[in-house]
């Protein structure tokens, strides 16, 4: 029965980040790292940034989908922000770590509106353990057979309005579509990574004197793909305690909460529910850990 479980479950996670393209993990502390989506976003704070992030989906089902993230950018000089992005990720039988270089500018409109315009440069090493799919019951195409692992250069570009109450972000962080796995009726054949679009927005509103809402929303577009809808709540306790709420549209539903430790540094940590599932023999809901800090 537990196999039986795990080949069901290996088949939706080839489904769900194939057949449906959504093939880059979501983030639901999506607000703070945007470096991982913008590169415009990079020197857009006054200082350095170092973000890291760990997601979870699936616990104790071995194989089930992980990604781990490292993010870093500072400005340099008035104008002109420098960050890297660095993304691993796991799910059965693939395995891929991203790594991307950002470059902002910053164009000061007014008194009240700044625009960062950004370019990321990354490379992607990509492997598949194409072996695996019979293990796990997955049939292959004959294409598979001589499947080699391989590193594929990419660029992406990105702008980053913000005022200080508000801000509005466009993004496509890969233009190019390297070759990939998919998954189609229980057989795995080789095909191409889609094109991710993303526009996110957030405006804070002033509750108190101690009390602020941080409301925002990520919109995501694939090709091929239905969009993806996050929209998400939090509440800032005078910038010492932070909880709110998330809701990615028919698919999941999160609870998150976040410590400034001390000054510079926060913590977080998020639990999501998935609204449905074919398998209902495992845990279908992911956890995330976030850590922050700003000098």
């Amino acid at each position: 029965m537990k196999n039986l479980i795990l080949i069901l479950a290996i088949a939706m996670g080839l489904g769900t980040y194939t057949t449906l393209a959504q093939q880059d993990p979501h983030y639901t502390f999506y607000r703070y790292s945007m470096n991982l989506i913008n590169p415009a976003y990079a020197g857009s704070y006054e200082g350095a940034e170092l973000t890291l992030g760990l997601r979870s989906q699936w616990a104790g089902v071995e194989g089930a989908p992980e990604s781990q993230s490292a993010l870093f950018s500072m400005p340099v000089g008035s104008n002109v922000g420098l960050g890297v992005s660095i993304l691993n990720d796991q799910t059965f039988i693939e395995n891929q770590t991203w790594v991307g270089v950002d470059f902002s500018y910053r164009v000061k409109l007014n008194e009240d509106y700044t625009l960062y315009l950004g370019l990321k440069a990354s490379g992607n090493s990509y492997s598949a353990n194409t072996t695996g799919l019979v293990t796990y019951g997955v049939g292959q195409d004959g294409t598979l057979m001589e499947f080699n692992n391989r590193f594929t250069p990419n660029v992406g570009v990105g702008a980053y309005l913000r005022h200080n109450n508000y801000f509005v972000s466009l993004s496509a962080p890969k233009l190019l579509t390297p070759d990939r796995l998919e998954e189609s009726d229980g057989n795995a054949y080789l095909s191409k990574d889609r094109r991710h679009l993303y526009l996110m927005g957030g405006y804070d509103f002033k509750l108190g004197k101690n009390l602020n809402l941080q409301a925002s929303s990520l919109l995501r577009y694939v090709d091929a793909s239905p969009l993806s809808l996050d929209i998400t709540s939090i509440f800032d306790f005078g910038q010492r305690f932070k909880f709110g709420a998330s809701y990615r549209f028919d698919e999941a539903l999160s609870g998150m909460f976040m410590f400034d430790v001390s000054s510079g540094f926060h913590i977080g940590y998020a639990y999501e529910a998935a609204l449905e599932s074919s398998i209902n023999d495992i845990d279908k809901n992911s956890h995330e850990l976030f850590m922050r800090l700003t000098m």
